[in-house]
C-alpha cells in the first residue's frame, strides 16, 4: 500500500493558524519569515505557501502575532501563555475558562468538550480589537464527577437524557438496552461516559431511575442528584446503626455530671424529629440562675473512621428540602438514640452557666453530662407560655427569655448584626403538593433558644482559642464570618444616602455594624426597606469553617464556632471530638487534614442551602401554576440584564418579568444602581420599587415564574407580537394588489 504523504496534505484554516502561533510561541520570541515559518510546521508544497503568507497577514490583522518588520513575524509576549484554570460550561453556548479569577471565554469548537467545573489547561489569546481574549483548551487535567438529571426521551430507534442543567445545552445519548428500567418520561440520573469530537451530544448511561416527572418524590430526588446530593441511605450503614447498643451503663453515667434531677426541657420546630439541644435550669443558694445547654454526646456513639462515620463525613451535613429532610445520620441515631426525647435518658455534652441576675456569666464550665428532658415544646406552645404567663414550666420560661432578652441586647450593643426577615414556609397535602404559604417568624420562645446556642459556642471556642500571652492556642474548628465587601458597603451607603439614611462605611466593627442596624430599624415599614435591607445582606460575606480564626463579624464575636447540632452537622462532631482530646491532655490536631475537612463542610454546606433553595423555587412555581392569570402586588427582589425578579408581598413567591416583556421602550441595565432604565422615556424599575404583576407563566422543568407587569390602568405591558404575527398594514396590502396587477 502506498504511503500517505501528510507533508503534501494540504491544511484546513484553523489547523494552519494554531500550527503557525503554536510554532512561533515555541521559539523564544524570534522572529521568521513566512518560508522559514511553513518548514517549521511541515508545509513542504510550495504551492501551499501562499497559505501560509496569507494566514500570516490574518493573524498580524487579528493582532494575534506581530510583524516587527517587513516579511518578519514573532509571537506576541501576551499571547499563547499556557494557564491552568476552572471550565465554565453553559447551556447557552457562552463557555469559559476562569484563570486566576479572571472568566475568558472559551468557543465550543476549542473545548475539547470539557465539563462544568473540569480543571483543564489553555492557551489565552490576546484579545484583539472589539473582542475580549479567548482560550483554547488543549487538555483536561482533571474531569470533575459529576452525574446529569434529566428526563428520558425513547422511541423504537433512540434514547436520550433530556437534561434539567443549565450545565449542559446537548442531550446525552444513551443505550437503549441500558436503561434500568426507565420508560419514555421518567425522572433519571446519568452520567456522560464518552464525548468524541466529532458528536454534537455526549454518551452516557443511566445511573437510576427517579420516578416519573412530575411525581414530588422523583421531582425532589432529582434536586438532590441535581446537586449530587444523596437521596438515601446505604444499607450497610443503616444496618451498622441497628448494631449500636443504646444502653446506658452505670459506668458511664459516673464517668459524667449527672443532670437528671433538674429541670430540662427541648423546644424545636413542630415538624421536628431530632433533638440535638435542650435547656436545663435551676436557681442556685446564692440567687444566681445556672443554665445549661445540653447537646446531644453524638461522638459517644460515632466512632472516627467507622462506616457511619465515614458516610457523615461525606454528607457533612442534613439537607432540609420544603416537605423532607435528608439526615447526615441514620435515623436510628438522629430520631433515636441521639435525639433528646423527652422522659429518656440521654447522654450529653454540655455548656454550663452561672448567670447573674443581670445576664452576666459568673462562671462557666464544658463536659459530658447525662440528662432526662421532662418536657418537650414546639416553638409556639413555648411562645404562648411566654405571652400568657400561664402553662408547664412557666415560671423557668419567663427567667430563660428575660436572661436572653438581657444577652440580646447585650450583643448588639456589642456591635452584633440584626437582620430580621420572615421564611417562607408551604403546607404541603400527603401527595406533596403545595396546598398553602405561611410565614416563619422569629419570637421570643426561638429567640431565647438562639441566645443559648450563641451563648454556647462563644464559650466553647473561647475556651481553645483564647490562650495566654506567648502562648499558642491549639488548631481548632471555628465559624468566621469575614468583613464585608468595602465597595458593597460603600454603594450601600451612596444608594442609602439617596433616601436620607447615613451610613457609617469605615471605622471599628461595632461602629460599622450599629450603622447598619440602626439603618434596618429606621427603613421598618417604609417604601425603601426591602430594597435596602436586600442591598444589607447582600454586602455581607458567607460564614464558612475554617482552623484560622479571624472571629465572627456578623456577631461581633472575636470566637465562634459551632457545637451545638452534631446531629446534623459534620462540624459539631469534630468540635465535640476535639474537646474530649484536649481535655484529655491531648496534642493539637494536624492543621493541615483539619482545614481540608472544613473546606469540604463549608462547600456541603452551601451545596445543601442551593438544594433547599430550589426545593422551595419548585413549590413557589407549582404553588403558583394554578394561579396564572392571577394578580398580585409585589416588590422588585432583584434586576439583571435580563429583566427584573418581584417577590409577592402575599406569598413571598419570587417571579421574572423578563426584560423581553416590557414592550413600552428599550430598557438598559444599570448594574451600579440596581436600576433598569427606558432609554426614550427614561422610566425606571428599581430594585424594592412595589409594583403590580400578573402571573403569566410557570416552568416547573425549569423552577421559574414569569410575571407580566401590570400598568396603572391594570393592564398586563405585553410585548409586541413578532412581525410574522402581526396583520398587515393598508400599505403592504397595497403592495400586494398592485403585484397582482
Amino acid at each position: 500500500m502506498k504511503k500517505k504523504n501528510t507533508a503534501g496534505r494540504r491544511m484546513r484554516k484553523q489547523e494552519l493558524l494554531d500550527k503557525i502561533v503554536g510554532f512561533l510561541q515555541q521559539q523564544n520570541r524570534q522572529s521568521f519569515n513566512y518560508k522559514q515559518i511553513a518548514f517549521g510546521i511541515g508545509v513542504e508544497n510550495p504551492a501551499h505557501r501562499l497559505d501560509v503568507l496569507n494566514a500570516l497577514d490574518e493573524l498580524v490583522e487579528a493582532d494575534d502575532i506581530l510583524e516587527v518588520d517587513l516579511g518578519k513575524y514573532k509571537a506576541k509576549s501576551n499571547r499563547g501563555v499556557e494557564n491552568v484554570g476552572f471550565f465554565v460550561r453553559r447551556s447557552n453556548g457562552k463557555n469559559a475558562v476562569v484563570v486566576d479569577d479572571e472568566m475568558i471565554m472559551v468557543a465550543e469548537r476549542n473545548s475539547m468538550h470539557a465539563l462544568n467545573g473540569d480543571k483543564v489547561r489553555v492557551v489565552v489569546s490576546a484579545a484583539r480589537k472589539g473582542h475580549g481574549p479567548e482560550a483554547r483548551v488543549i487538555e483536561i487535567v482533571e474531569a470533575k464527577e459529576q452525574q446529569f438529571v434529566g428526563t428520558l426521551k425513547i422511541d423504537k430507534n433512540y434514547a436520550a437524557l433530556v437534561t434539567d442543567s443549565k450545565f449542559l445545552a446537548a442531550d446525552i445519548i444513551l443505550s437503549r438496552t441500558k436503561l434500568k428500567g426507565g420508560k419514555n418520561g421518567d425522572k433519571a440520573v446519568a452520567r456522560i461516559v464518552q464525548w468524541r469530537d466529532d458528536e454534537m451530544n455526549p454518551r452516557g448511561e443511566v445511573l437510576d431511575i427517579l420516578g416519573v416527572k412530575g411525581e414530588n418524590n422523583a421531582e425532589m430526588h432529582a434536586i438532590l442528584a441535581e446537586f449530587g446530593l444523596p437521596y438515601r441511605y446505604p444499607e450497610n450503614v443503616e444496618k451498622a446503626a441497628e448494631r449500636i447498643d443504646a444502653g446506658i451503663t452505670p459506668e458511664e453515667v459516673s464517668r459524667r455530671e449527672d443532670f437528671r434531677g433538674v429541670t430540662t426541657f427541648t423546644i424545636d420546630p413542630r415538624d421536628a424529629k431530632d433533638f440535638d439541644d435542650a435547656l436545663s435550669v435551676r436557681q442556685l443558694a446564692n440567687g444566681n440562675w445556672e443554665v445549661g445547654v445540653h447537646i446531644a454526646d453524638v461522638t459517644h456513639y460515632v466512632r472516627p473512621g467507622s462506616l457511619i462515620d465515614k458516610e457523615a463525613q461525606k454528607r457533612a451535613t442534613s439537607v432540609y428540602l420544603v416537605d423532607r429532610t435528608i439526615p447526615m445520620l441514620p435515623e436510628r441515631l438522629s430520631n433515636g438514640i441521639c435525639s433528646l426525647r423527652p422522659d429518656e435518658e440521654k447522654l450529653t455534652f454540655s455548656a454550663i452557666f452561672e448567670l447573674d441576675q443581670k445576664a452576666e456569666v459568673v462562671n462557666s464550665r464544658i463536659g459530658r453530662t447525662v440528662i432526662k428532658s421532662d418536657r418537650r415544646f414546639t416553638y409556639e406552645e413555648a411562645q404562648q407560655i411566654i405571652e400568657s404567663g400561664e402553662g408547664e414550666y412557666a415560671r423557668e420560661l419567663a427567667v430563660l427569655n428575660g436572661l436572653a432578652q438581657e444577652l440580646r441586647r447585650r450583643r448588639y450593643r456589642q456591635g452584633a448584626l440584626e437582620f430580621d426577615r420572615a421564611e417562607v414556609r408551604f403546607e404541603i397535602d400527603d401527595k406533596g403538593k403545595p396546598v398553602s404559604v405561611y410565614f416563619k417568624e422569629s419570637k421570643e420562645a426561638n429567640k431565647l433558644i438562639e441566645e443559648f446556642m450563641l451563648l454556647a459556642n462563644l464559650t466553647v471556642a473561647e475556651s481553645i482559642g483564647k490562650v495566654g500571652k506567648n502562648k499558642k492556642a491549639k488548631t481548632f474548628v471555628y465559624r468566621v464570618h469575614d468583613n464585608p465587601d468595602p465597595e458593597k458597603i460603600g454603594n450601600l451607603s451612596l444608594i442609602a444616602s439617596r433616601f436620607g439614611y447615613k451610613l457609617t462605611t469605615e471605622g471599628s466593627t461595632r461602629e460599622i455594624n450599629k450603622s447598619v442596624n440602626r439603618l434596618l430599624r429606621d427603613v421598618k415599614g417604609k417604601g425603601e426597606e426591602n430594597m435596602l435591607s436586600i442591598l444589607a445582606i447582600r454586602s455581607m460575606a458567607k460564614a464558612v469553617y475554617t482552623t484560622e480564626n479571624i472571629g465572627h463579624y456578623g456577631l461581633a464575636m472575636p470566637y465562634y464556632t459551632h457545637f451545638t447540632s452534631p446531629i446534623r452537622r459534620y462540624p459539631d462532631m469534630l468540635v465535640h471530638r476535639l474537646l474530649a482530646r484536649y481535655a484529655d491532655g491531648g496534642r493539637s490536631a494536624d492543621r493541615l487534614k483539619l482545614e481540608e475537612e472544613c473546606r469540604h463542610d463549608s462547600d456541603m454546606e452551601q451545596l445543601a442551602a442551593n438544594a433547599e433553595r430550589a426545593s422551595i423555587r419548585y413549590k413557589q412555581v407549582e404553588f403558583m401554576k394554578d394561579r396564572l392569570g392571577e394578580i398580585y402586588d409585589g416588590v422588585i427582589s432583584g434586576v439583571t440584564e435580563w429583566g427584573f425578579y418581584v417577590e409577592l408581598t402575599e406569598s413571598m413567591c419570587e417571579g421574572l418579568v423578563p426584560i423581553r416583556d416590557l414592550a413600552d421602550d428599550y430598557y438598559d441595565f444599570d448594574e451600579k444602581n440596581y436600576c433598569l432604565i427606558g432609554r426614550r422615556h427614561g422610566v425606571r424599575y428599581t430594585l424594592g420599587d412595589q409594583v403590580k404583576v400578573q402571573v403569566a407563566r410557570a416552568d416547573l422543568d425549569r423552577k421559574q415564574l414569569d410575571f407580566a407587569l401590570i400598568d396603572d390602568k391594570g393592564n398586563p405591558n405585553r410585548p409586541l407580537k413578532p412581525v410574522s404575527e402581526r396583520k398587515p398594514g393598508k400599505r403592504h396590502e397595497a403592495r400586494k394588489r398592485n403585484k397582482k396587477k
